[in-house]
């Protein structure tokens, strides 16, 4: 079995689908789809987002350095889409989705989504200028979790809530469950 040698490009997925929602000072507030997202550390808690320049969003992060990152789901995935493609610019992503706008706990001016099952209110600590894409590098400041999915011990099970990802152009369910962290090295007993 041979190989193809492409010119470099970005293959690492699949990666999260996520809607960010934004605001600015004024209060004008939009959604906007995002893949280029990840975990940067754990303590303090950042992740970062990428995002053009030029999408609407963009100036909302950078005037009031906060953004919300929405994880979505199998139930959220045409919504996922519709805000990825349309500009709000020219429409109310809130309107056409019907989507809830949340209040943020920690937050003075992004919303969260409120359909969604876990929302990490987020503040800027740093722009990176990198081409095509400004990386924004945030601090966490809170995580909403949807009770929906606590289950009688009060353990948070996050997958049963068909969590959303993007691979290769195309948005997918996570699939069935593998094992957890550690399982290769567990001792049988």
């Amino acid at each position: 079995m041979g190989k193809q040698l492409w010119k470099p490009g970005n293959m690492l997925y699949p990666l999260p689908a996520v809607m960010v929602s934004t605001a600015d000072k004024s209060g004008e507030s939009n959604i906007i789809t995002v893949a280029w997202t990840g975990t940067i550390c754990s303590d303090p808690a950042m992740l970062y987002i990428s995002v053009r320049p030029e999408r609407y969003s963009y100036h909302m992060i950078k005037e009031t350095g906060e953004f919300v990152v929405n994880l979505t789901t199998e139930r959220l995935a045409r919504a996922t889409d519709w805000c990825g493609v349309k500009s709000g610019r020219d429409v109310d992503k809130w309107k056409e989705m019907k989507l809830t706008k949340g209040k943020a706990q920690k937050l003075s001016y992004a919303p969260v989504i409120e359909e969604s099952p876990v929302n990490i209110e987020c503040r800027v600590t740093e722009i990176k200028e990198l081409g095509t894409h400004h990386m924004f590098m945030a601090e966490v400041a809170a995580v909403q979790a949807d009770e929906d999915y606590m289950d009688k011990k009060g353990k948070f099970e996050l997958n049963a809530s068909g969590l959303l990802a993007y691979s290769h152009g195309e948005y997918m369910t996570l699939g069935r469950k593998l094992g957890k962290f550690g399982w290769s090295v567990k001792k049988k007993w």
